[in-house]
């Protein structure tokens, strides 16, 4: 081993758990200065929950250490370096029955129609809020805006820079007459057919042209059964040439969303949406979209996904990342289209260098589900009064590939830790050699943790077990924290503001209230007594009423939501 390679590889370098290979790897992109990045984002037929966030926040932690001056990549030195990062909004072709790869069932958005109107009908929407249920485009708006607003609180770095280059959160709805393209495509190089007869067809994905077709998710084609789960339509299994064959375009005039095709007015599949918006932005860097009044001008303006191809088999980006439920049949689909499409050779394609997946979210150890009262959206937390800053770390603080529990101590934890990290990164002591040297250890032993498959969770047990060695925070530890939460992005969310009376200071999320306010002066008057007996028993009369009470130096009660 010359000196140069002795010397590298004992320099910490970014490993990821690539879930195509299913081995921990150096990440390497194509172009070390710019890495290219697509995240599946969020289907817009309701708010999204804090499991969805779970999964776009791993992704943000990524791409964010992907960005600082801490992160190494092998064969390159450090950051910053740019990161294009990709997120889809789907607002068109995603059906209820996600799980197989026909997508079975109804539109998504037809049925966050009729959830729009019942709400508007039983006063859970306000009746301020204008919004026509029976209009796809105006339901998808208003949850695509609604989910934008909270991933921007949670500092979803990909939503925050779409507000000035909104090519980076693509909409399928803008994208179909690209999806039109590269179906044709698909046809064109045999990877493709038409079933079905005028009126009825159906434009199906052949899996057999693929032979790398359930590398990702282990389900090939000898695993897979015929209509499993009894959820595929038999007439639809009938035109098909392999029962595994997904769909890419489905005429029918009658759809809730339709657009002209060559096969009819109709929609497309799921899967095709993430292939065509990847493409378009990332890998060939296109920042527009195309409009225009016929098919075949459509057709014309989206040509550079007709003439892009990339040689051999290489990856088209760097990176692409979901959660778990994603990977079969949805990512699997994407491989299969995408490299059958640009791909010189498909066979052997990959897509993406690296395929990064997070797991699920239980809640208070279950599974979430409305039915058990543990389903949450952030903008049910905020509500609650709970800071984005702490949901957001409480969301991103277990590692990426476990499941990851969330309870509401846990989160009352989390916003504990937000509190003591703000106090560091506000210090202004000049710092002397001691604070100097603790900063550079604690930088060094929080990029040795995120080096090392993005292990966010050691990584903020190093930046813990730091702060409990100081007494007096300096300029120097303030920058590190500052450094630090340039990845994990908890300091820089919005503070909910506090509110405050002559006898109590509210936090945020909590506000005065006369009945609060008189059992706080009958427990002034009982101190004042000392009839602590009494006191007591009005502090365990306002616990009761989900209300936590503290007593501070100014003589003013603190007043915060109890946790459960």
């Amino acid at each position: 081993m010359g000196f140069y390679a002795w010397a590298m590889a004992l320099i910490p370098h970014l490993k990821l758990f690539n879930s195509l290979t299913r081995s921990v790897e150096p990440f390497v992109p194509a172009e070390a200065g710019r890495i290219t990045f697509y995240s599946c984002g969020p289907t817009v037929y309701d708010d999204a929950h804090i499991g969805n966030f779970r999964s776009f926040l791993a992704a943000d932690v990524l791409k964010r250490f992907l960005q600082s001056p801490l992160c190494q990549l092998e064969g390159t030195g450090p950051g910053p370096r740019t990161v294009v990062h990709v997120m889809n909004i789907t607002d068109v072709g995603h059906m209820t029955e996600d799980d197989v790869a026909d997508g079975g069932g109804e539109d998504k958005m037809a049925l966050a129609g009729r959830r729009i109107a019942e709400a508007k009908k039983s006063g859970k929407i306000p009746a301020n809020v204008q919004i026509d249920a029976t209009d796809p485009y105006a339901v998808a708006g208003f949850y695509a805006q609604r989910f934008l607003e909270d991933a921007r609180q949670l500092g979803l770095l990909v939503a925050i820079e779409a507000q000035k280059d909104a090519s980076l959160m693509p909409r399928a709805s803008a994208f179909v007459p690209g999806m039109v393209v590269v179906i044709e495509r698909l046809i064109a190089r045999g990877n493709a057919y038409v079933a079905g007869s005028t009126g009825q067809r159906a434009v199906y994905f052949s899996v057999q042209s693929f032979a790398g077709y359930g590398k990702l998710s282990g389900n090939t084609l000898d695993k897979l059964r015929e209509g499993e789960g009894g959820r595929v339509n038999a007439a639809d299994q009938a035109g098909k040439r392999h029962p595994a064959d997904f769909l890419l375009w489905k005429e029918d005039p009658r759809h809730i969303m339709k657009w002209e095709s060559p096969w009819g007015w109709g929609y497309p599949g799921w899967h095709i949406e993430c292939s065509v918006m990847s493409v378009w932005r990332a890998a060939i860097g296109r920042t527009d979209t195309p409009i225009g009044e016929s098919l075949p001008a459509l057709e014309q303006a989206w040509g550079a996904l007709t003439s892009f191809t990339k040689p051999g088999s290489q990856a088209l980006i760097d990176l692409h990342s979901g959660g778990e439920d994603n990977a079969f049949p949805h990512h699997e689909c994407e491989i299969a289209q995408s490299c059958c499409a640009f791909n010189q050779t498909p066979a052997g394609g990959v897509f993406a260098r690296s395929w990064f997946h997070a797991r699920h979210l239980f809640v208070e150890g279950e599974k979430m589900s409305k039915s058990r009262g543990n389903f949450f959206t952030p903008r049910d937390l905020f509500a609650q009064g709970h800071e984005p800053a702490a949901l957001r770390l409480e969301l991103i603080r277990a590692h990426y590939r476990t499941n990851a529990n969330f309870t509401m101590q846990g989160l009352a934890d989390s916003a504990r830790m937000v509190e003591r990290w703000r106090k560091i990164a506000s210090a202004t002591t000049p710092g002397t050699t001691a604070p100097k040297a603790r900063a550079q250890d604690v930088l060094t032993a929080f990029a040795d943790a995120m080096h090392d498959d993005l292990n966010v969770a050691k990584a903020i047990g190093a930046v813990n077990a730091w702060l409990n060695t100081i007494a007096t925070p300096s300029a120097d530890d303030a920058s590190a924290i500052r450094l630090i939460d340039q990845v994990l992005g908890v300091l820089e969310r919005p503070r909910l503001a506090s509110q405050g009376t002559e006898l109590a200071e509210y936090a945020p999320g909590t506000e005065p209230h006369p009945a609060i306010e008189g059992r706080l002066q009958a427990r002034k008057a009982a101190r004042a007594a000392k009839d602590f007996k009494a006191s007591d028993a009005i502090r365990d009369e306002l616990a009761a009423l989900g209300y936590a009470i503290k007593d501070t130096p100014s003589g003013r009660v603190e007043v915060s939501r109890r946790s459960k």
